[in-house]
């Protein structure tokens, strides 16, 4: 690593994938650490580095390095090989111990085992002990093998896209000159000389063939409710990164582009009714997140005032959807596949995806995406604004007031002052109409004295649209 990352991390401070240690005289902590990195997550311990990430450095002899490791392998029961570098920073050095989630857990520490809760380390209890040995037998779908796909069943061609893409993202060390199989092995897709699930929804020629569930039903519907005729239907198939694009297509294909008179412009603003790093990010999740031992799609409904994305599967154990709109780490269901879609940025290892949902919908002045557990599929709704033109002319305002919702959707708010300089009026005149939206509840007064400005109303922005409560539709 570089000196300058090495720093920015320091700079972060301790995490649940983070340890700082200032001397290597504390051993047992640094070996309760492995401990629990092992049994919980991918982490680095730091040593030669204050708690308060002051870098402090560490002296380093002959057989340092190999008496550190020899520790650590000799204490960890499963025995732990830790990746031991030594790095200078502001000319001290610094040992880095990078420490892999374990495949076989738990892993004990002289006896004891230990997991990652926050930035600390917890010894775990004998229940728990033994319902992560429990855990830790479960095979994940995406790891298992898929007996009947043989490596004729890959396409090239994706492969090599997604070796350059993810050179480009991440930096992946993977060279192109060395064969499909082995590029395979090393992204951990191929295990025993057969592929997994993973590498057949990722690179496979004919995703489909194997597992009928790996595609998505689009449908655009009249109206507000899930019934035909459909004003547009589209089965999208093909690898995962197919689906994410073709859904995103089928999307932007139909829904409208808005269009906003910008006061003291000529030109016209325009933009889709939804914003489209929100939808994306909805369809990557719920490709990602899925549950694929399920024999249901993922289904895309767009409807004339919102749009919902299916995503069949549960959330995670004693997990609820307001946890969603809430500060949360990641736990994919699909580890290896999740992995794979991070090397190419399609997916962040953070568990920000709905929350830079609602920050999108906020920045666009539109409701907040719903999210919604029905029991077998977690559902992201997002709705229009309610500032439509039709609706705007209902309430017969006259154009300096259509011009002025248009104004405060661009710019977010606006003041009495700039009401008169925008639109040429006099106070009274803007007092006026201003009291006129206030009333209509179009919009809302915030500050005082001086500082009064006005909002959209966020009333009206988070009414939900009525939905048919049969919703569930076999497509």
């Amino acid at each position: 690593m570089k000196e300058k990352e090495i720093k920015e991390i320091i700079k972060k401070g301790e995490s649940r994938n983070l340890e700082f240690k200032e001397t290597l005289s504390v051993k047992e902590e640094i070996g309760e650490s492995v401990s629990a990195f092992s049994n919980s997550c991918n982490g680095k311990i730091l040593i030669g580095i204050s708690n308060s990430g002051e870098i402090k450095g560490v002296q380093i002899g002959e057989k340092t390095i190999e008496q550190l490791a020899n520790y650590i392998k000799q204490n960890t029961d499963n025995s732990i090989y830790p990746d031991i570098k030594v790095e200078k920073i502001n000319n001290k050095n610094i040992i880095i111990i990078g420490v892999s989630e374990a495949d076989e857990k738990p892993v004990f520490f002289r006896g004891k085992a230990y997991k990652r809760i926050g930035s600390s380390n917890h010894k775990l209890s004998a229940s728990e002990i033994r319902k992560l040995a429990k855990e830790s037998t479960k095979s994940y779908w995406d790891e298992q093998i898929c007996e009947e796909a043989r490596l004729e069943d890959i396409d090239e061609n994706k492969v090599m896209w997604f070796l350059k893409k993810a050179r480009e993202e991440r930096g992946l060390k993977i060279e192109e000159n060395i064969s499909i199989k082995e590029i395979l092995i090393k992204l951990r897709l191929l295990k025993n000389e057969k592929l997994t699930n993973t590498a057949i929804l990722l690179f496979g020629k004919e995703p489909q063939k194997f597992f009928l569930q790996a595609e998505a039903k689009c449908i655009r519907f009249k109206g507000n409710k899930p019934v035909k005729p459909y004003i547009d239907f589209q089965t999208i198939s093909g690898s995962v990164f197919d689906v994410v694009n073709g859904i995103e297509d089928f999307v932007l294909k139909n829904i409208k582009k808005a269009i906003w008179l910008i006061p003291g412009k000529i030109e016209r603003a325009e933009r889709y009714e939804y914003p489209s790093e929100a939808i994306r990010e909805a369809v990557v999740n719920a490709v990602a997140h899925r549950d694929y031992e399920s024999v249901s799609k993922i289904q895309v409904r767009i409807f004339d005032d919102y749009l919902e994305i299916w995503n069949p599967g549960k959330l995670p154990e004693g997990w609820t959807v307001e946890k969603l709109k809430q500060k949360h780490e990641s736990i994919p269901k699909n580890p290896l596949l999740f992995k794979q879609l991070s090397w190419v940025k399609y997916v962040e290892d953070v568990g920000g995806g709905t929350l830079d949902m609602i920050e999108k919908c906020k920045e666009w002045n539109l409701p907040e995406p719903e999210f919604e557990f029905t029991g077998t599929s977690l559902v992201v709704s997002f709705a229009k604004s309610k500032f439509t033109e039709e609706y705007l002319n209902i309430l017969e305002l006259n154009n300096r007031q259509k011009e002025a919702i248009n104004y405060i959707n661009e710019k977010g708010k606006i003041t009495r002052g700039e009401y008169e300089k925008v639109f040429a009026v006099h106070e009274r005149q803007a007092n006026r109409e201003l009291k006129q939206l206030l009333k209509l509840g179009l919009i809302e007064r915030q500050g005082s004295g001086y500082k009064v400005y006005y909002i959209l109303s966020r009333q009206k922005m988070s009414g939900s649209v009525e939905k048919d409560p049969k919703r569930d539709l076999n497509v």
